[in-house]
Protein backbone atom coordinates (compact mmCIF):
# COMPACT_ATOMS: atom_id res chain seq x y z
CA UNK A 1 0.00 0.00 0.00
CA UNK A 2 1.60 3.18 -1.00
CA UNK A 3 0.85 6.51 -2.26
CA UNK A 4 3.99 8.18 -3.47
CA UNK A 5 4.66 12.25 -2.80
CA UNK A 6 2.84 14.56 -6.39
CA UNK A 7 5.95 16.05 -7.16
CA UNK A 8 3.90 18.88 -9.44
CA UNK A 9 2.50 19.68 -5.82
CA UNK A 10 5.36 20.01 -3.38
CA UNK A 11 3.01 21.15 -0.96
CA UNK A 12 0.43 18.71 0.09
CA UNK A 13 -1.69 21.97 1.84
CA UNK A 14 -1.44 25.49 0.82
CA UNK A 15 -3.11 27.87 3.22
CA UNK A 16 -2.91 31.69 1.63
CA UNK A 17 -3.87 34.72 3.65
CA UNK A 18 -7.04 32.67 5.77
CA UNK A 19 -9.28 33.91 7.45
CA UNK A 20 -12.50 32.30 8.85
CA UNK A 21 -15.18 34.56 10.56
CA UNK A 22 -18.21 33.44 12.44
CA UNK A 23 -21.24 35.44 13.40
CA UNK A 24 -22.16 35.95 17.07
CA UNK A 25 -25.78 37.33 17.59
CA UNK A 26 -27.49 39.80 16.18
CA UNK A 27 -25.69 42.93 16.28
CA UNK A 28 -23.22 42.16 13.27
CA UNK A 29 -20.25 40.84 15.82
CA UNK A 30 -18.12 38.76 14.57
CA UNK A 31 -16.00 36.06 15.98
CA UNK A 32 -12.41 35.73 14.63
CA UNK A 33 -11.25 31.79 14.46
CA UNK A 34 -8.49 32.13 12.48
CA UNK A 35 -6.49 35.19 11.87
CA UNK A 36 -4.94 35.89 8.07
CA UNK A 37 -3.04 32.29 8.33
CA UNK A 38 -0.27 31.38 5.46
CA UNK A 39 1.12 27.73 6.38
CA UNK A 40 2.49 25.29 3.68
CA UNK A 41 2.82 21.60 4.26
CA UNK A 42 5.12 19.90 2.40
CA UNK A 43 3.81 16.40 0.78
CA UNK A 44 5.51 13.76 2.04
CA UNK A 45 6.33 14.65 5.15
CA UNK A 46 4.88 14.34 9.07
CA UNK A 47 3.63 18.11 9.75
CA UNK A 48 2.60 18.56 13.66
CA UNK A 49 -0.09 21.66 14.02
CA UNK A 50 -0.43 22.41 17.70
CA UNK A 51 -2.02 24.95 19.80
CA UNK A 52 -3.97 25.19 23.38
CA UNK A 53 -7.91 24.75 22.89
CA UNK A 54 -9.50 27.54 20.61
CA UNK A 55 -6.50 28.58 19.03
CA UNK A 56 -7.85 27.43 16.03
CA UNK A 57 -7.15 24.04 14.55
CA UNK A 58 -9.99 22.34 14.52
CA UNK A 59 -11.47 25.39 11.97
CA UNK A 60 -8.14 25.41 9.91
CA UNK A 61 -8.76 21.53 9.41
CA UNK A 62 -12.52 21.74 8.65
CA UNK A 63 -10.75 24.19 5.82
CA UNK A 64 -8.85 21.79 4.96
CA UNK A 65 -11.84 19.28 4.71
CA UNK A 66 -13.69 21.62 2.38
CA UNK A 67 -16.52 21.49 5.48
CA UNK A 68 -15.82 25.40 5.77
CA UNK A 69 -15.29 27.81 3.56
CA UNK A 70 -12.65 30.50 4.34
CA UNK A 71 -13.77 34.22 4.43
CA UNK A 72 -11.17 35.27 3.01
CA UNK A 73 -7.76 33.47 2.04
CA UNK A 74 -7.68 30.69 0.00
CA UNK A 75 -7.11 26.93 0.58
CA UNK A 76 -5.55 24.35 -1.98
CA UNK A 77 -4.84 20.61 -0.88
CA UNK A 78 -2.52 18.60 -3.54
CA UNK A 79 -3.16 21.57 -6.07
CA UNK A 80 -6.64 21.48 -5.35
CA UNK A 81 -9.27 24.04 -3.94
CA UNK A 82 -10.35 22.98 -0.75
CA UNK A 83 -13.82 23.97 -1.52
CA UNK A 84 -13.95 21.58 -4.83
CA UNK A 85 -15.05 18.22 -4.27
CA UNK A 86 -12.11 16.55 -6.21
CA UNK A 87 -9.62 17.84 -2.92
CA UNK A 88 -11.40 15.16 -1.14
CA UNK A 89 -10.63 12.40 -3.19
CA UNK A 90 -6.84 12.95 -1.80
CA UNK A 91 -8.06 13.04 1.57
CA UNK A 92 -8.47 10.75 4.57
CA UNK A 93 -9.47 11.80 7.69
CA UNK A 94 -9.91 10.43 11.26
CA UNK A 95 -11.45 12.33 13.89
CA UNK A 96 -10.92 12.99 17.33
CA UNK A 97 -14.22 11.28 18.43
CA UNK A 98 -15.37 9.27 15.64
CA UNK A 99 -18.74 8.03 16.14
CA UNK A 100 -18.86 4.72 14.37
CA UNK A 101 -21.92 2.09 14.05
CA UNK A 102 -21.40 -0.46 16.99
CA UNK A 103 -23.39 -3.09 15.43
CA UNK A 104 -20.96 -3.56 12.33
CA UNK A 105 -18.04 -5.30 12.79
CA UNK A 106 -14.92 -3.83 11.43
CA UNK A 107 -14.72 -5.04 8.27
CA UNK A 108 -18.64 -4.42 7.41
CA UNK A 109 -17.93 -0.56 8.51
CA UNK A 110 -14.24 -0.44 6.73
CA UNK A 111 -16.76 -1.65 3.56
CA UNK A 112 -19.68 1.14 4.00
CA UNK A 113 -16.56 3.95 4.06
CA UNK A 114 -15.01 2.14 1.15
CA UNK A 115 -18.46 2.38 -0.82
CA UNK A 116 -18.67 6.41 0.72
CA UNK A 117 -15.37 7.20 -0.60
CA UNK A 118 -15.88 5.65 -4.99
CA UNK A 119 -13.57 2.56 -4.47
CA UNK A 120 -14.32 0.27 -7.61
CA UNK A 121 -16.88 -2.17 -6.47
CA UNK A 122 -14.40 -4.85 -7.87
CA UNK A 123 -11.96 -3.95 -5.36
CA UNK A 124 -14.30 -3.48 -2.42
CA UNK A 125 -13.19 -6.94 -0.60
CA UNK A 126 -9.63 -6.90 -1.59
CA UNK A 127 -9.08 -3.18 -0.08
CA UNK A 128 -11.17 -3.73 3.29
CA UNK A 129 -8.82 -6.46 3.92
CA UNK A 130 -5.49 -5.02 2.93
CA UNK A 131 -6.23 -1.68 5.37
CA UNK A 132 -7.49 -3.97 7.91
CA UNK A 133 -4.32 -5.97 8.05
CA UNK A 134 -2.04 -2.91 7.44
CA UNK A 135 -4.12 -2.26 11.20
CA UNK A 136 -3.35 -4.88 12.65
CA UNK A 137 -7.29 -6.06 12.60
CA UNK A 138 -7.27 -8.76 10.38
CA UNK A 139 -8.06 -11.03 13.55
CA UNK A 140 -10.63 -9.03 14.78
CA UNK A 141 -12.41 -7.90 11.69
CA UNK A 142 -15.69 -10.14 11.79
CA UNK A 143 -16.02 -8.97 15.82
CA UNK A 144 -18.86 -6.18 16.40
CA UNK A 145 -17.16 -2.30 16.62
CA UNK A 146 -19.22 -2.12 19.84
CA UNK A 147 -17.01 -4.50 21.44
CA UNK A 148 -13.74 -3.03 20.09
CA UNK A 149 -11.64 -1.10 22.62
CA UNK A 150 -10.25 2.64 22.18
CA UNK A 151 -7.04 1.27 20.45
CA UNK A 152 -8.58 -1.00 18.40
CA UNK A 153 -11.43 1.83 17.63
CA UNK A 154 -8.52 4.02 16.58
CA UNK A 155 -6.88 1.59 14.05
CA UNK A 156 -10.65 0.76 12.44
CA UNK A 157 -10.89 4.65 12.11
CA UNK A 158 -7.26 4.65 10.28
CA UNK A 159 -8.61 2.07 8.36
CA UNK A 160 -11.75 3.64 7.11
CA UNK A 161 -9.47 6.75 6.40
CA UNK A 162 -7.00 4.80 4.12
CA UNK A 163 -9.40 2.36 2.19
CA UNK A 164 -9.37 5.19 -0.67
CA UNK A 165 -5.74 5.62 -1.00
CA UNK A 166 -5.61 9.60 0.06
CA UNK A 167 -2.36 11.25 -0.61
CA UNK A 168 -3.05 13.18 2.68
CA UNK A 169 -4.37 11.75 6.09
CA UNK A 170 -5.00 13.90 8.62
CA UNK A 171 -5.33 12.65 12.46
CA UNK A 172 -7.30 14.70 15.02
CA UNK A 173 -5.35 13.75 18.65
CA UNK A 174 -5.22 9.78 17.31
CA UNK A 175 -4.26 8.98 20.32
CA UNK A 176 -6.92 10.45 23.00
CA UNK A 177 -7.22 7.68 25.33
CA UNK A 178 -5.29 5.20 24.10
CA UNK A 179 -2.69 3.72 26.52
CA UNK A 180 1.54 3.98 25.91
CA UNK A 181 1.30 0.46 24.34
CA UNK A 182 -1.58 1.46 21.73
CA UNK A 183 -0.34 5.03 21.67
CA UNK A 184 3.39 3.43 20.16
CA UNK A 185 1.56 1.75 17.62
CA UNK A 186 0.14 4.54 16.20
CA UNK A 187 3.19 6.49 16.11
CA UNK A 188 4.82 3.44 14.11
CA UNK A 189 1.50 3.57 11.78
CA UNK A 190 2.09 7.26 11.25
CA UNK A 191 5.80 6.55 9.97
CA UNK A 192 5.21 3.81 8.18
CA UNK A 193 2.28 5.97 6.45
CA UNK A 194 5.64 8.95 5.65
CA UNK A 195 7.48 6.03 4.32
CA UNK A 196 5.03 5.26 2.08
CA UNK A 197 4.90 8.33 0.75
CA UNK A 198 1.72 9.88 2.21
CA UNK A 199 1.57 13.55 4.11
CA UNK A 200 0.23 13.13 7.76
CA UNK A 201 -1.51 16.24 9.32
CA UNK A 202 -1.56 15.83 12.82
CA UNK A 203 -2.78 17.22 16.00
CA UNK A 204 -2.30 16.40 19.35
CA UNK A 205 -1.97 17.33 23.12
CA UNK A 206 1.20 14.38 23.83
CA UNK A 207 4.19 16.66 22.46
CA UNK A 208 6.54 13.55 23.47
CA UNK A 209 4.57 12.00 20.44
CA UNK A 210 4.60 15.68 18.18
CA UNK A 211 8.32 15.75 18.78
CA UNK A 212 9.26 11.59 17.94
CA UNK A 213 7.62 11.59 14.65
CA UNK A 214 6.81 15.23 13.13
CA UNK A 215 8.94 16.79 10.54
CA UNK A 216 7.73 20.11 11.03
CA UNK A 217 5.53 21.70 13.36
CA UNK A 218 3.01 24.90 13.47
CA UNK A 219 1.65 26.78 16.94
CA UNK A 220 -1.48 28.52 16.67
CA UNK A 221 -2.75 31.13 18.94
CA UNK A 222 -5.78 32.88 18.70
CA UNK A 223 -6.06 32.21 15.21
CA UNK A 224 -2.61 33.54 14.23
CA UNK A 225 0.58 31.44 13.27
CA UNK A 226 3.06 31.90 16.47
CA UNK A 227 5.64 29.47 15.52
CA UNK A 228 6.36 27.32 12.01
CA UNK A 229 9.19 25.14 11.58
CA UNK A 230 11.52 21.85 11.41
CA UNK A 231 11.33 20.03 14.81
CA UNK A 232 15.25 19.45 14.78
CA UNK A 233 15.66 22.74 14.58
CA UNK A 234 13.31 24.11 17.04
CA UNK A 235 14.47 21.40 19.62
CA UNK A 236 17.77 21.29 19.44
CA UNK A 237 20.66 23.95 20.70
CA UNK A 238 23.68 24.10 18.29
CA UNK A 239 25.16 25.99 21.01
CA UNK A 240 25.26 23.74 23.81
CA UNK A 241 26.60 19.78 23.80
CA UNK A 242 25.59 17.17 25.91
CA UNK A 243 28.37 14.31 26.78
CA UNK A 244 27.12 11.59 28.82
CA UNK A 245 29.36 9.15 30.77
CA UNK A 246 29.77 6.86 33.91
CA UNK A 247 28.85 8.60 36.78
CA UNK A 248 32.74 10.25 37.93
CA UNK A 249 33.86 10.13 41.48
CA UNK A 250 34.07 14.20 42.91
CA UNK A 251 37.85 13.79 42.67
CA UNK A 252 37.99 13.22 38.91
CA UNK A 253 34.81 16.00 38.28
CA UNK A 254 37.12 18.31 39.80
CA UNK A 255 39.56 17.15 37.50
CA UNK A 256 37.33 18.04 34.11
CA UNK A 257 36.09 21.17 35.75
CA UNK A 258 40.11 22.58 35.58
CA UNK A 259 40.72 20.40 32.38
CA UNK A 260 38.03 23.00 30.49
CA UNK A 261 38.68 25.63 32.39
CA UNK A 262 42.30 25.50 31.03
CA UNK A 263 40.55 25.91 27.69
CA UNK A 264 38.17 28.71 28.52
CA UNK A 265 35.30 26.46 28.65
CA UNK A 266 32.74 25.89 31.69
CA UNK A 267 31.28 22.89 32.95
CA UNK A 268 27.86 24.66 33.20
CA UNK A 269 26.15 21.46 35.31
CA UNK A 270 26.10 18.22 36.09
CA UNK A 271 22.92 16.08 35.60
CA UNK A 272 21.44 12.68 36.07
CA UNK A 273 20.15 11.51 32.61
CA UNK A 274 16.38 10.56 33.40
CA UNK A 275 14.52 7.93 31.12
CA UNK A 276 11.01 8.90 29.60
CA UNK A 277 8.15 7.38 31.87
CA UNK A 278 7.24 5.98 28.06
CA UNK A 279 10.05 4.00 27.71
CA UNK A 280 9.99 2.79 30.88
CA UNK A 281 6.61 1.19 30.38
CA UNK A 282 6.84 -0.19 28.05
CA UNK A 283 10.28 -2.28 28.58
CA UNK A 284 8.61 -3.63 31.64
CA UNK A 285 5.44 -4.39 30.04
CA UNK A 286 7.32 -6.12 26.98
CA UNK A 287 9.53 -7.43 29.44
CA UNK A 288 6.39 -8.80 31.16
CA UNK A 289 5.17 -10.14 28.61
CA UNK A 290 8.20 -12.00 27.32
CA UNK A 291 8.25 -13.87 30.80
CA UNK A 292 4.77 -14.59 30.75
CA UNK A 293 5.04 -16.38 27.24
CA UNK A 294 7.96 -18.21 28.62
CA UNK A 295 5.89 -19.52 31.80
CA UNK A 296 3.37 -21.01 29.89
CA UNK A 297 3.64 -24.85 29.40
Amino acid sequence: MSAAADSAHPSAIELRGVTKDFPVGLRGLKLRAVDNLTLNVPAGQVFGLLGPNGSGKSTTIKIVLGLLEPTVGECRVVGVPSAQVESRRNVGYLPEAPYFYRYLSGAELVRFYARVCGVPRGRFDARVREVLDWVGLTGAADRRVGTYSKGMLQRVGLAQALVHDPRLVILDEPTAGVDPAGSADISQMILRLKSEGRTVLITSHLLAQIEDVCDRIAILDRGRLILEGAVAELVGRRDRQALIVEALPPGELAELRTWLAARGRVLESVEQPRARLDEIFLREVARAEGVNREARP
